[in-house]
């Protein structure tokens, strides 16, 4: 029996049963999407519910429910861009629930149905649901239906209750235990839940499943949600339940939400709630535009701009070290010989530029006497800037960056006066 062209035909038959069943379908609208980037047991659950028609005109979410009031689809219009972190939403456009048996099958589309990886970067979820109706496992697979691995390193979930926890363990394909996460230090963990289904914490336990301290000290991270379902705080502490630093200097965090649930403003606080940082989160949702830009500015972008062409023709390579950015993209059309059509030339780099500046016009015959060197600004937008400059030689535009105060080259197109010299 050939096994892939029957999972295709299985995958096949699923989105067409999808689709009939579709025509019997409940949507429901909401601006916001609860996901824990955690842990996958955590259900998905849609915030901030609204209607078709403002739904129309603004981000959001479509979640479709077959007649036993089963998730069978996430349509993702959420284009808001605030900073979130990056598994805290799915990560695909259509997600499809299937269920058969005791198994949920999710698996992932873009716009134009075609499967692709979600957040986690795996193909298919398949969660196992046990006799209560819980999840007790979740097993990833790649496009051909192969035991996969997502980019935490991870298999494969288990779950099991005990008391009043869920208890999470997690392997790779070689069946090792895995940590919460690949950048932070939870073995066997145990979740405990609010009633509405919001994780309250997370603890780190030993073999016998008590808590304990990881190798920094944290033994649990809490989390409070409001009303609403937004992420408010989130705290760490000790096996003694004592507020402590975690591994990224902060033991309280806080997010604020604005009064349609955007995301707005992040706080980190050590464990006397002294503030740390805090900083304003933008979003399109919140658009400020830049204003005009300052004289300061203006001239700075024109010294640096022209400190190119200088540090060229008076042998200046500190010059050109101070204007072009470690980022440098420099090129211009060419004659591909080989391929026997214009091309663009190999970008020099600043490092060549650095060079040219020491030697190419030691001659002193690469410009005339007195230089022509012409700027103009062509526009300014907070911290970039678009240039174009007129020299002897040359008719260039130069993209600049702001970086920590300062201006630099960051792409630079030129092309010689003489457009004889070119082969079209």
């Amino acid at each position: 029996m050939n096994f892939k062209k029957l999972s295709i035909s299985l995958f096949t038959l699923c989105i067409a049963s999808i689709t009939l069943a579709q025509n019997n379908t409940n949507n429901t609208y909401f601006r916001h999407l609860r996901y824990n980037h955690v842990s996958p047991y955590i259900k998905l659950v849609g915030t901030y519910p609204i209607d078709a028609s403002t739904a129309n005109n603004t981000s959001h979410y479509v979640f479709k429910y077959n007649d036993d009031n089963q998730l069978i689809e996430i349509t993702n219009n959420h284009y808001f861009t605030e900073r979130r972190h990056s598994l805290a939403s799915i990560g695909a456009y259509r997600t499809i629930i299937a269920y058969q048996n005791n198994k949920e099958t999710r698996i992932f589309l873009d716009k134009n149905g075609k499967r692709i990886i979600n957040d986690r970067e795996v193909y298919k979820e398949v969660f196992t649901i046990n006799k209560r109706g819980d999840y007790s496992k979740l097993a990833f697979f790649d496009e051909n239906d192969k035991p996969m691995e997502s980019n935490w390193k991870i298999s494969e979930y288990h779950w099991f209750k005990k008391r009043k926890m869920v208890i999470e363990n997690r392997y790779n394909l070689q069946k090792e235990h895995q940590d919460i996460s690949t950048y932070f230090e939870f073995g066997t963990t145990g979740m405990k839940f609010r009633k509405d289904g919001s994780p309250i914490g997370n603890y780190n336990l030993n073999e016998d499943l008590k808590v304990i301290n990881n190798s920094v000290g944290v033994a649990s991270y809490q989390d409070t949600y409001d009303k609403y379902g937004n992420h408010v705080k989130y705290t760490y502490h000790d096996e003694n339940n004592k507020l402590v630093m975690n591994q990224f200097g902060l033991s309280i965090g806080t997010k604020e939400y604005d009064a349609v649930g955007n995301y707005i403003k992040q706080g980190h606080y050590d464990q006397n709630n002294k503030l740390l940082r805090g900083r304003d989160i933008s979003s399109n949702q919140h658009v400020k535009l830049s204003g005009k830009a300052s004289i300061t500015d203006s001239l700075d972008i024109k010294r640096i701009s022209l400190g190119y062409l200088i540090a060229l023709q008076e042998l200046k390579p500190e010059l050109m070290k101070e204007v072009m950015n470690d980022s440098l993209n420099k090129v211009t059309l060419g004659f591909n010989r080989a391929l026997k059509k214009e091309a663009v030339t190999a970008p020099l780099t600043k490092e060549r530029m650095i060079q040219n500046a020491k030697n190419w016009n030691k001659s002193n015959t690469r410009f005339p006497p007195k230089p022509s060197n012409q700027i103009k600004i062509l526009d300014v937008y907070h911290r970039i800037a678009t240039v174009k400059l007129y020299s002897d030689n040359w008719v260039e535009y130069l993209h600049l960056i702001k970086l920590e105060g300062k201006w630099s080259i960051v792409n630079l197109l030129w092309q010689y006066k003489n457009v004889n010299r070119y082969p079209f």
